[in-house]
């Protein structure tokens, strides 16, 4: 019967199943989420809520004499799986259970879609284990159904400097997800990690945990007006009354670079960012911009041999769903921008006709650090989501946007 009705339809039918099918989701607001209980969450290391603005700094819980050498209790008929990233078999069956079950738009829209590639990129940085990505698999035929990964990396909060992990990834396949599999999952991996003597994490969510450090937004620029207005787009610059044709207008970008001279390295890699504040080594430096030559873009340019300006940008593909036309949306994330001697709306400016050169339909960027100073003069529109920065077993009073200097993935 679904078949036979028109194609605009079809796609408000299957819209409608799924956002019945997702049940309530993590509240979007701090008010919202004051209503809400969160028994899980009222278990571990983490602010309160309803605390008020922390004004000391350090873990909430010391450092444990021991920690637990046996893994926790799944449900029954479920194992833990190691996962061997470098058998091309397994990295397929992870991204086939994290391109149908992991983050899509509320409307069913889209949903991101990792490669092999970008996921042995951002699970594998320097100083990774194999065994902070856990696994979950069914007994009876060995489907992996959860995931879960931490990486390693250095954080500087204020002013202490701390190894932590990352820890991102967290998926669990759609029919599983009454079994209370995730918070299992989350344990796990603390564990895991504890083992290894570290007891702090940072994480981020779309929706409201306890307790954010740091709140901010997403704001994108249309490369491509035509497709993001019809595959919907959550854009603010492209709603309203705004038709095609205005659109192209406004969005329109210069037709050539406005640097003063060619970038000193153009790069391209798969980003996975390992510097809230952040504290890098050379190393961890060169694995993140200059590693890997699938996808663009890192630029510096220089003056008299010394270096001036730096920009970089990642790409995230992702499905478009339920459309009789387009199947991808190729989508620029800003990552780390530093400008002292070319003014930063303009050296945005030229990053922009770069990834519209290169086939990004879209820009993003969160604002945070100094994107502020660019977001209106470039056209950017606010989108509809929020990002949350959450530290785990840490206390501190919140994160002002301007001093976030991580971006996770």
């Amino acid at each position: 019967m679904l078949d036979a009705l028109p194609e605009e339809k079809q796609q408000e039918i299957q819209r409608a199943l799924h956002l019945f099918s997702l049940g309530k989701g993590l509240p979007r607001t701090l008010e919202e989420a004051s209503r809400r209980p969160y028994p899980f969450w009222d278990t571990q290391p983490v602010p309160k809520l309803g605390d008020d603005n922390a004004t000391t700094h350090g873990p909430i819980e010391v450092d444990k004499a021991s920690v637990r050498e046996e893994p926790y209790s799944l449900p029954q008929g479920f194992s833990w799986a190691p996962l061997d990233l470098g058998d091309p078999a397994v990295l397929r069956e992870l991204c086939a259970l994290l391109n149908e079950n992991y983050m899509e738009e509320d409307d069913n829209t889209s949903r991101f879609d990792f490669s092999p590639e970008y996921l042995l990129w951002a699970l594998c940085p320097p100083g990774w284990l194999p065994q902070w990505h856990c696994g979950v698999k069914v007994n009876t035929n060995q489907k992996l159904v959860g995931f879960i990964a931490a990486v390693p990396t250095n954080i500087r909060i204020y002013d202490t400097e701390k190894r932590m992990v990352q820890v991102h990834l967290l998926c669990v396949h759609k029919k599983l997800r009454s079994k209370r599999m995730a918070p299992v999952l989350i344990r796990e991996v603390t564990r895991r990690v504890n083992l290894q003597g570290v007891y702090q994490a940072v994480y981020t969510a779309s929706g409201v945990l306890p307790k954010p450090v740091a709140t901010c937004r997403y704001w994108h620029r249309s490369l491509n007006p035509r497709k993001l207005i019809e595959v919907n787009f959550p854009i603010s610059s492209l709603r309203g009354n705004m038709t095609v044709q205005r659109a192209l207008k406004l969005n329109r970008l210069l037709e050539v670079s406005v640097w003063l001279g060619p970038p000193l390295w153009p790069t391209q890699f798969f980003s996975f960012p390992l510097f809230l504040l952040s504290a890098g080594s050379p190393c961890m430096f060169q694995s993140l911009f200059f590693s890997n030559e699938h996808h663009p873009v890192s630029l510096a340019q220089s003056s008299g041999g010394v270096l001036t300006d730096f920009v970089s940008f990642y790409t995230m593909v992702s499905r478009v769903l339920n459309h009789p036309v387009h199947k991808g949306l190729k989508a620029a994330h800003s990552l780390y921008c530093v400008s002292s001697s070319t003014p930063l709306p303009d050296l945005m400016e030229d990053t922009l006709f770069l990834a519209k050169s290169k086939g990004f339909d879209v820009f993003t960027v969160l604002d945070l650090m100094e994107n502020t100073s660019f977001l209106e003069k470039l056209k950017f529109g606010i989108g509809d989501k929020s990002l949350h920065y959450y530290l785990y077993n840490w206390r501190c009073p919140t994160i002002g946007l301007k001093m976030v200097g991580l971006v996770l993935l």
